[in-house]
């Protein structure tokens, strides 16, 4: 009898812990405002977003009032983190300006003209009630006379909490703002930073040296 009880109490344990319901799971998904920008880049290949650990992890994150970051493992992003940022903002600088960009690897025949980089370097729902994301991206454009950027982003989204007191779905909802004003800053081409010329063609691959003719070879 006393087996069969602790058996018992140890399947009920056990269908407790796999309890689906328990597990709350968030979306990154900014709002489409309807605005519309002008391209101004073109075909472009996302680079998977460079996110703090914190951030890249499963669970979702924030700062409690005494500094540390915390989070729960019954409070879960609904896919990779890194994957989500990535595929998200590449939708949304595309929606909001027409341009073609597509996280990589990149799938077409033809190849991008552009590349585009993000480092984050904080994304957390701080503890003073405000959601922040910061960082810099890099526009590569290998063309002769292409314009490349590097250029910095801070962009503060308030919560509406209570400091310290921020919920799984407000820093989801604040997180997915901030990427979208992140898209429409890159689409614009804004922010603290330079714009460099590219200042020659790429280098020639090895078929194309080889397939030039050689010189004459001069009297001897």
């Amino acid at each position: 009898m006393r087996q069969l009880m602790i058996a018992s109490i140890f399947l009920a344990a056990l269908a407790g812990c796999s309890n689906g319901e328990k597990t709350a799971r968030f979306l990154i998904d900014p709002p489409t405002t309807g605005e519309r920008l002008p391209n101004r880049l073109g075909t472009t290949e996302l680079k998977d977003v460079s996110l703090p650990d914190y951030a890249s992890a499963g669970e979702v994150s924030w700062q409690s009032t005494d500094g540390a970051v915390r989070s729960n493992t019954k409070q879960l992003w609904a896919d990779n983190p890194q994957r989500a940022f990535t595929q998200t903002l590449a939708r949304a600088i595309s929606d909001l300006s027409g341009a073609t960009v597509i996280a990589e690897p990149w799938p077409l025949a033809e190849p991008p003209r552009r590349t585009l980089e993000v480092r984050v370097e904080k994304a957390l729902a701080q503890a003073d009630g405000t959601y922040r994301l910061t960082g810099r991206y890099f526009v590569g454009d290998s063309g002769a006379g292409g314009a490349n950027q590097a250029r910095s982003f801070d962009i503060v989204v308030p919560m509406g909490t209570e400091a310290g007191k921020a919920t799984p779905a407000t820093v989801a909802r604040t997180q997915s703002l901030a990427i979208a004003q992140l898209a429409r800053q890159i689409a614009v081409l804004g922010g603290p930073g330079n714009s460099i010329r590219t200042s020659s063609p790429p280098p020639s691959s090895m078929d194309d040296i080889f397939s030039q003719p050689l010189p004459p070879i001069g009297d001897s």
